[in-house]
């Protein structure tokens, strides 16, 4: 009989979304629902009834089946390494990806960065030198990044709350953070900016 991570390998996902949570999406594919876990960025780029296709990695329990869902192969990839390090389950790497991308993780581990890692809950100083040591080679030469967009908003604040919750911060906190970065982005602004903004001042006080 084959193991168990075999007879259930889902690698892609594509269909509608039929529901948004605080750190999932319910994807409808003929007819079956199905729960897959991603970042804040995926939950505010997307909405009810939107077409979505994500890479996907799942992972494996004695008493349990998780269906991680990424918008890239460099996401899930990165997630996958995360997994090899000791101490760092799903959760903790869905954090990592959450505020900082494939990119921005790999360039912390090129320049030995740990205070852009001690950004994320749960990871200290000491836990964040301990992962560049064991990432050090395992992760692509970040690429060279273009200047982004200008911080914009467009009425998504209360997914944005939404998903910082999901990452482990008070509502309070969250809906406080937003305010104050809406308020310095202006009017016009997409959610997916406005978290990135959200996630690097609350990364800043810690």
């Amino acid at each position: 009989m084959f193991p168990l991570e075999r007879q259930f390998v889902i690698s892609f996902l594509t269909g509608t979304v039929h529901r948004i949570a605080a750190d999932h999406l319910v994807v409808l594919t003929y007819g079956v629902g199905r729960k897959v876990h991603v970042t804040p960025e995926t939950l505010a780029s997307t909405r009810h009834g939107a077409e979505i296709e994500l890479v996907t990695s799942l992972v494996v329990r004695e008493d349990s089946l998780t269906l991680y869902g990424f918008g890239s192969e460099d996401e899930n990839h990165t997630f996958e390494v995360l997994l090899t390090i000791s101490g760092i389950g799903p959760r903790l790497a869905m954090a990592i990806l959450s505020v900082m991308g494939p990119d921005e993780l790999a360039s912390a581990i090129s320049n030995q960065d740990a205070n852009a890692l001690t950004r994320v809950p749960g990871i200290g100083k000491k836990g964040a030198s301990r992962i560049i040591l064991e990432l050090e080679n395992k992760l692509p030469q970040p690429a060279a990044s273009a200047p982004g967009p200008a911080l914009s908003f467009g009425g998504g604040n209360q997914q944005v709350v939404d998903a910082l919750v999901g990452l482990g911060w008070k509502e309070q906190q969250a809906e406080e953070v937003v305010a104050e970065v809406v308020k310095d982005a202006g009017a016009d602004a997409g959610t997916s900016a406005l978290l990135k903004a959200a996630l690097k001042v609350l990364g800043a006080r810690k």
